[in-house]
């Protein structure tokens, strides 16, 4: 039994054949392969039939191998799974990584530090004169810092600042020649004013309370004194501040800073139990200190004293001292608005501008005792 195939090739160097062979069982596409080509590219090429391949094991004598069929041979493609080449699958992945989203570019460390010790920490500006510090460590630019306080605008990360209270000015010294350009020594624009050591994250510097000189940790250690290395005024071991401390040292500062408002609070209100505090919180402030006086406000000073110290029968203060029913120094006789009343000025006049005084000529009703007839 004769069979007639036509044989295709999508290589222009391969013609197409029209073939007629008697096939036995044993012959194979690999057979018909050899009788086309080389040895050497045998396994270069296979044979496809109405777009399904056909292995070359496949035998001639099958019913899918039909007279007239056409069999097209296909050159092998390098590439494809298992050989190191790309597949449609990863090219399919690089393609939707196309859209993914960006991650950040990591910052790069240095100059994280090298910011941080060299900017303010709340604007992030540069650090220029004035410069202060809480007593956290963070160095800011004052006038940044008193900008975001009157505005309220201060971030909760620094909410411990309630104001000027909460600042020390610092003195950083200034490398030659750093103001007259920016990034001499890599940024850094200050230094320790004893060993020279850059102001720039890599070593650790301490603030002084009491004078405001930055100094490093290597200068007070190497020379042990009680003093300030620069100015040589005296210091406590609580007066140092580290700058930019770690988060350890951080809290030890903040355990200090609440320490310290602690006793703050237990004076004022020891001082509040004993009677020295004034009407605005200040120290030692009696009826004398807490009245407006003087020529500026035209305030006889004379009718004023007369009226403190006059004595009441019923027991009450005669100069300070103590009365029939043995009132202390904290009873003091309650005068009027017309007790202040200018040299010059009618007290009728004057106490006409006072409500108090003309309370008792109005009666209020029932339903609002606040507005008195006759005014609301």
């Amino acid at each position: 039994m004769t069979l007639q195939i036509f044989i295709q090739s999508l290589d222009p160097q391969i013609p197409t054949k029209t073939l007629t062979l008697t096939p036995t069982p044993n012959q194979t596409l690999y057979n018909l392969k050899l009788s086309l080509l080389s040895t050497q590219s045998l396994s270069s090429f296979y044979f496809t039939l109405n777009g399904k391949t056909l292995p070359d094991s496949t035998p001639l004598q099958v019913p899918q191998i039909a007279p007239l069929s056409t069999l097209i041979l296909h050159p092998r493609l390098p590439g494809g799974g298992g050989d190191g080449g790309a597949t449609g699958a990863e090219s399919r992945d690089c393609y939707l990584h196309m859209y993914d989203e960006k991650k950040p570019d990591k910052a790069d460390p240095n100059e994280q530090r090298l910011s941080k010790w060299s900017n303010c920490a709340l604007s992030n500006e540069p650090l220029r004169e004035p410069c202060v510090i809480d007593k956290l460590g963070n160095v800011f630019n004052k006038e940044a810092l008193v900008e975001a306080l009157l505005g309220k605008k201060l971030p909760k990360a620094f909410g411990h600042i309630k104001g000027l209270k909460d600042m020390i000015t610092v003195k950083l010294s200034m490398i030659p020649g750093a103001e007259l350009d920016e990034n001499v020594h890599d940024g850094t624009r200050f230094e320790c004013p004893i060993t020279g050591l850059a102001f720039n994250g890599k070593y650790k510097f301490l603030a002084l309370r009491n004078c405001g000189h930055v100094l490093s940790a290597k200068a007070l250690k190497e020379v042990k004194s009680s003093a300030c290395l620069v100015c040589h005024e005296e210091f406590k071991e609580s007066d140092k501040l580290v700058i930019n401390g770690s988060e350890e040292e951080v809290a030890v500062l903040r355990e200090r800073m609440e320490e310290e408002k602690a006793k703050t609070r237990e004076k004022k209100t020891k001082k509040v139990k004993n009677g020295e505090m004034g009407l605005n919180g200040e120290e030692g402030i009696g009826l004398e200190a807490s009245r407006v006086s003087g020529k500026k406000h035209g305030i006889d000073v004379k009718a004023v004293e007369k009226v403190s110290g006059k004595v009441e029968g019923n027991g009450k203060v005669v100069n300070g001292e103590v009365g029939v029913k043995g009132v202390g120094n904290g009873a003091v006789k309650r005068f009027k608005a017309v007790d202040l009343a200018p040299a010059n000025a009618t007290k009728e006049v004057y106490a006409s501008i006072f409500t108090s005084s003309r309370k008792s000529n109005f009666k209020e009703t029932y339903s609002c005792r606040s507005l008195p007839l006759g005014r609301n």
